[in-house]
């Protein structure tokens, strides 16, 4: 859940004071002992809750830090005294002279956007035009580069594409090949199973074939027999 902006202002209710005074005081006590840690840097901090207690936390020793502080400050303020009128002197001349450039940078702004021109020389706009120019150039000059680039990653693109066009065919193309060599071999396999069968198979009725069978073999045996008594007879 994305915390609210807390506002920057004084917290009416006393519980909620209090409560928001230890965390955050816990948690600038945590920040300064890792400043103190990870940087090595002398840190020293000092906080008074809104009854007067006192929490502080220090690096190495609060007096020496204080010390050192004192003297900082009073460097500082020595240095200060003695340069002052110079740096007040020169800070105006570097604002005066920044306030002239951006003075000159905004009427050249606006002569490039075709604004005030009325007051421009035949020189002036010259210049003017010979600057657009070469900025139009700079500017093709950019666009083309892009495109070129562009049509280069599009072609390597398209090059890629094909490749992977020209493997999925030869994929498809042993696919069918191979589909097409077990279509062969499955009708030839039903072809020799079915001349088995058929050398099994009688045309006609199964029982007429076998009564005529029957018949055949009993007037080969009469005929037999009648040869036999036609011999003894003799």
């Amino acid at each position: 859940m994305v915390r609210g902006k807390t506002e920057m202002r004084r917290i009416e209710n006393s519980t909620s004071r209090q409560v928001t005074f230890s965390k955050r005081r816990n948690g600038l006590l945590k920040k300064a002992f890792e400043l103190s840690v990870l940087c090595d840097a002398e840190v020293g901090l000092i906080v008074f809750s809104p009854r007067g207690k006192l929490y502080e936390f220090a690096s190495s020793s609060m007096q020496k830090t204080i010390e050192r502080y004192k003297q900082r400050a009073k460097d500082m303020c020595g240095n200060g005294r003695a340069t002052d009128p110079l740096n007040l002197e020169q800070w105006k001349l570097d604002a005066e002279a920044l306030a002239k450039k951006t003075e000159v940078l905004e009427i050249s702004k606006r002569k490039l956007m075709g604004e005030d021109l009325e007051s421009c020389s035949v020189e002036e706009l010259r210049k003017l035009e010979d600057q657009l120019e070469q900025s139009l150039s700079k500017i093709r000059r950019r666009k083309n580069s892009l495109l070129s680039e562009q049509v280069e990653e599009l072609k390597e693109k398209e090059k890629i594409l094909l490749e992977e066009n020209s493997l999925l065919q030869k994929q498809y193309s042993r696919l069918l090949s191979s589909a097409s060599c077990k279509e062969a071999v499955i009708p030839q396999e039903e072809n020799e199973h079915s001349k088995e069968v058929e050398t099994e198979l009688y045309i006609g009725w199964p029982e007429r074939g076998r009564n005529q069978q029957l018949m055949n073999s009993k007037g080969e045996e009469s005929v037999i027999d009648s040869d036999v008594q036609t011999r003894g007879k003799l």
